[in-house]
């Protein structure tokens, strides 16, 4: 039972995580849709979503919009990771917060740091821009299945758990086109870019990460609802029983 002295503290906490929770959701959702249209509608992406990288974009005169939507998606994470600490899910040294933190952390470089523009060559900023994806990609899944892993029998959390479980090995196993074209590539020769359409490739890797972070956010705004509280009784206000 809540007692008056708990209720304002819990209701306090909850009021600055659920926005948290439903804004971090949101942007995510937001970042999804953003690309979703650079891709889909040629005159505005401009460039072939099959055969070219999501980072394409930012070569082309829609670099800022772009920018825009990984920045949606990374400070949306963040706002999330707060929200589920808010809501005494994760704690914030545990190693599936710092991987959470490193996946928006790795967002953050890509936006800063270009990919090579092959037009021109190979540059010091498309090395960095390599090494940010490849922290951002390989850091969601696993933070994803470790938040999950702690509440996978709670009771209240379970349900949410473990479908949080489920969208972070789908994560993982998006990765497998990827291990096949490298694994292909290695034994037969040529690139390994050229086996599979690289942009497909990508582009479904993204989707099923951007999944798995909505997936948590669902989970964050799930813990931050409103505490409703059972009315307070004394022990003084309970009738004797009749003897």
């Amino acid at each position: 039972m809540l007692t008056p002295e708990l209720t304002p503290a819990l209701t306090r906490r909850n009021g600055v995580a659920r926005p948290l929770a439903i804004g971090g959701t949101v942007a995510a959702l937001s970042a999804v849709a953003i690309i979703a249209v650079l891709d889909l509608v040629p005159a505005i992406g401009m460039i072939n979503p099959v055969r070219r990288t999501i980072s394409e974009h930012a070569l082309g005169p829609n670099r800022v919009v772009y920018d825009i939507a990984l920045l949606l998606l990374a400070v949306g994470s963040l706002a999330i990771l707060a929200a589920l600490e808010r809501g005494g899910l994760v704690r914030l040294r545990s190693v599936g917060a710092v991987l959470l933190a490193l996946w928006s952390a790795g967002l953050t470089v890509v936006v800063l740091f270009p990919k090579h523009n092959w037009a021109v060559g190979p540059s010091l900023s498309g090395d960095i821009h390599r090494v940010g994806s490849l922290v951002a990609f390989l850091s969601l899944p696993v933070a994803v299945l470790l938040i999950a892993r702690r509440w996978l029998r709670d009771e209240r959390w379970g349900v949410h758990a473990r479908r949080t479980r489920a969208l972070g090995v789908l994560a993982v196993l998006s990765f497998a086109p990827v291990v096949y074209v490298l694994v292909y590539a290695m034994a037969v020769g040529g690139s390994w870019w050229q086996v599979l359409p690289l942009g497909v490739i990508e582009r479904l890797l993204a989707l099923c990460e951007v999944i798995a972070v909505v997936g948590v956010g669902v989970w964050a705004i799930a813990s931050t609802r409103p505490v409703v509280a059972e009315p307070f009784r004394s022990p003084l206000d309970t009738p004797a029983p009749i003897e």
